[in-house]
């Protein structure tokens, strides 16, 4: 996210375009903004990198005055006094909030951000039921794509001017398809490598050194340069907007916003124009100025206010990202004014041995920290003994209920293929043979539905993030797994009932009504499953702070309330436009608005391992009060 300005002519509205890269991104992870198209701020950030320091490379090396030592130390004073000053307050409120595996797993991304490598490690670390708001360093994965970028980019360029000094532009530009072609092909294989990898990102910098190289035509004309800094900037926004969690990314859905960054900066190297006189615009300008600052500090601002503040339910969400908003402007520009400034031009700046000394202390210091938490297995008498309990519910697997994962339930690391039909799809003739088909909020109740109904046999067709509809198409495997339901399986195969269950959302209403129609037509009995109650955080959480803190009703508190409404909603047309039987799984859980927490109070087993997704026992209790009242005739 950083770059260096030394010898390079200050350009206002590259850092006016910075503060449209870091609003975007802090608008997204806040919930201003609904679509997850946001997070190409980090690829605009990126080209503006590449840009701006090997502008500087560049220049020095015409000059005859490059030094790869010197590279060194200007990056380490533009990024390392920030970034570990962040790094020790995070780590104190980490200390303080985060449950003992919690904290285990933030010393571990510590020591990878400490070093420069958390792409690896969260890379390493995506699962289907992660929240990334339980990691206060996420963010930092850019970091180290970026630091990793340039270690190896000034011995690219000194071994590539070796080779032949003439061809140094042809050797970028080779090496930036290249890196473009990897990712589209990885992106696709491998999602999780694709967002991570430093090889699938390289070209996005390379991008931005492409214009350093004076690659980009000059336009002289200010007509010419309007138009393409207006249409620099409608690919910028398109692709905030009109990107979705289905878009394969970063892959050739990145080209867009860094080819619309690349047009503003290539087209501002010549003159001004209406899209570079705004992005100057001094309110502008300096929220470009503490970009860095403010992209460090937003992410932990949001994670702590999550975890710590009491009320979180959807009442006082807007307060909740205003105030979150303000604290970050308020750190960014504390860390701007008071550690960037000093380090690198003020009284604190250093080189040479001192500043490397520097370095190697912050990242010994970190790697100590973090060996210490892990080794007492996260500092757990920080909590009651009643609590721990509650809390080790976070890190019991067994306890997700999920019993078929990557045969009946598949994931993002099993895929279609893992999918065993005969296992999962086995039709009992003695029984009347249903379908449970959904995403992970379906495959947390098959076992449940299953023992709870003995005279039937509860068929499974789980698929992470994929919802129940014959179009549906959020991933390679959820298009794969609903095309084969519902254009093999289900037309050759009888069912007698179809249980639909999702996380369901307000826009998934008109595609709810398509799959019943669907199954009308193919005369398939449905029975619509409703929404299952959430909470702003993981309940084990949650219930780890009601204990410590003597806050019995805190829980209530964390509910999010939209559930209620969209329960409402669908039971209402459930019976009235679609004509077919609804099970309420919200009033199953919250007969009377207060909901249930626990599946087993004496035990102190949690009704869910994470916000959202019922443990085994929970499950089996949700399940049962369902059956009681009937609800599966």
């Amino acid at each position: 996210m950083a770059s260096s300005k030394h010898n390079v002519q200050y350009r206002p509205d590259i850092d006016g375009l910075r503060a449209v890269a870091v609003l975007s991104v802090f608008a997204f992870h806040e919930g201003y903004l609904k679509t997850p198209g946001v997070f190409v701020g980090v690829d605009v950030f990126f080209v503006i990198s590449g840009y701006l320091i090997s502008s500087t490379v560049f220049a020095e090396i015409s000059g005859s005055s490059f030094s790869v030592l010197g590279f060194y130390e200007r990056r380490i004073r533009r990024i390392f006094p920030a970034l570990f000053t962040m790094l020790a307050v995070t780590s104190a409120f980490a200390a303080i909030l985060l449950l003992p595996s919690e904290l285990v797993n933030y010393a571990n991304s510590l020591s990878a951000a400490a070093v420069s490598a958390s792409n690896f490690y969260f890379w390493q670390h995506s699962d289907n039921f992660d929240r990334p708001l339980d990691n206060p360093l996420l963010h930092t994965w850019s970091l180290a794509v970026e630091e990793q970028f340039y270690i190896l980019f000034p011995l690219f360029l000194i071994l590539a001017r070796r080779i032949s000094a003439r061809r140094l532009r042809a050797a970028v530009v080779v090496l930036g398809l290249l890196s473009l072609a990897s990712s589209a092909w990885i992106v696709v294989q491998n999602p999780n490598a694709g967002f991570y990898a430093p090889y699938t990102r390289a070209w996005e910098l390379l991008m931005g050194t492409t214009l350093s190289l004076g690659l980009f035509p000059r336009l002289h004309s200010p007509f010419v340069r309007n138009l393409v800094t207006i249409t620099g900037m409608g690919l910028i926004i398109y692709s905030v907007l009109c990107y979705s969690a289905a878009t394969p990314f970063p892959g050739v859905a990145a080209l867009l916003p860094c080819l619309g960054s690349s047009m503003i900066i290539g087209a501002g190297e010549v003159g001004s124009s209406v899209v570079g006189c705004v992005l100057a615009w001094r309110p502008v300008v300096f929220i470009g100025l503490i970009s860095y600052s403010f992209y460090l500090w937003h992410w932990p601002v949001i994670v702590f206010q999550e975890m710590g503040v009491i009320y979180g339910n959807d009442l006082r969400k807007g307060l909740s990202m205003l105030l979150s908003g303000l604290i970050t402007l308020i750190l960014a520009s504390i860390s701007w004014r008071f550690i960037e400034q000093p380090f690198r031009k003020g009284r604190l700046r250093m080189s040479g041995k001192p500043l490397f000394t520097f370095a190697a202390a912050a990242i010994l210091l970190s790697l100590v920290y973090s060996a210490f938490v892990v080794h007492s297995a996260g500092l757990p008498r920080r909590f009651p003994p009643e609590a721990l309990q509650m809390a080790a519910y976070l890190d019991r697997k067994e306890n997700y209920g999920v019993t078929r994962k990557d045969t009946c339930f598949i994931t993002p690391d099993s895929h279609f293929a893992s999918f065993q039909i005969d296992t999962c799809l086995h039709q009992d003739p003695g029984k009347d043979n249903d379908l449970l088909l959904g995403d992970s909020h379906a495959a947390v109740i098959w076992k449940a539905l299953s023992e709870a109904l003995p005279d039937e046999n509860v068929m499974q067709a789980n698929t992470a993030s994929c919802k129940p509809y014959p179009r549906s198409g959020n991933s390679p495997d959820c298009k794969m797994m609903m095309q084969f339901i519902f254009e093999r399986y289900l037309p050759e195969h009888p069912v007698h009932s179809l249980f639909l269950e999702a996380r369901w959302t307000e826009r998934d209403l008109p595609l709810i009504g398509e799959t019943i129609d669907w199954a009308k037509e193919h005369k398939i009995h449905v029975i619509l499953f409703g929404p299952t109650p959430e909470f702003d955080g993981p309940l084990p959480r949650l219930l780890t702070y009601s204990i410590t803190w003597n806050m019995p009703r805190l829980t209530q508190g964390h509910r999010k309330l939209f559930v209620e409404r969209l329960d409402s909603e669908l039971q209402k047309l459930a019976m009235e436009k679609w004509r077919v039987p609804y099970v309420s799984l919200y009033q199953a859980n919250c007969p009377s608005g207060t909901c249930t927490v626990y599946a087993d109070v004496e035990h102190r087993i949690p009704l869910m391992f994470d916000s959202q997704h019922y443990t085994l026992r929970g499950s089996e209790l949700v399940v049962g009060r369902v059956i009681e009242k009937g609800g599966l005739q």
